[in-house]
């Protein structure tokens, strides 16, 4: 047995089961739907409670995607999309280290999933059997192209953060001291 076969059915295996477990904690672990949809209002996110179900739905339809190893490059672009909205709206501003909340988790689980949109499935998935694996420039370019188009999608139709009112009067309307 090749040990690349081995390599990226691990891969598969493991970045699939931590979506799935990712998407169901989202939907009845803690505080379940509706604290994962407050969560997401909190983070400037339209519609938390949609928000949170899209998350939930991606999450595991990816997850099991990636587990059976079909339509890899579309499984892939929605990890890097999931990951690249919690790195920009929840982790980002933590900086780097994962024990400050900061974007490393993120970063490594989206950098794995184009890695895998360019290897490819390997030999024990639905995609080889099928022969539809898309490899290469091919498979990574879908994944990372159909990842961005999605970020920028649900950013652009659902973010909307609060505005910081400025602790600094308005110029125009100071009154200047009479003197």
């Amino acid at each position: 047995m090749d040990a690349d076969v081995i390599a990226l059915l691990l891969v598969r295996l493991v970045v699939g089961s931590t979506m799935v477990a990712h998407g169901v904690n989202h939907w009845v672990g803690g505080g379940k739907i509706e604290g994962t949809a407050g969560w997401f209002s909190g983070l400037g996110l339209r519609h938390g409670k949609l928000q949170a179900w899209m998350s939930v739905v991606t999450e595991i339809g990816a997850g099991v995607l990636l587990l059976v190893g079909l339509a890899t490059p579309l499984a892939c672009a929605a990890v890097i999309a999931v990951m690249a909205v919690a790195g920009l709206l929840a982790h980002r501003k933590n900086g780097f280290f994962v024990f400050k909340d900061g974007y490393e988790y993120v970063l490594v689980l989206a950098v794995v999933a184009l890695a895998l949109a360019v290897f490819g499935p390997g030999r024990w998935s639905v995609d080889h059997a099928a022969d539809i694996e898309l490899t290469g420039w091919l498979g990574g370019g879908i994944a990372l192209g159909a990842a961005v188009v999605a970020t920028g999608g649900l950013l652009a139709t659902f973010w909307r953060p609060e505005r910081r009112t400025s602790s600094v009067a308005d110029p125009a309307s100071a009154v200047e001291p009479a003197g």
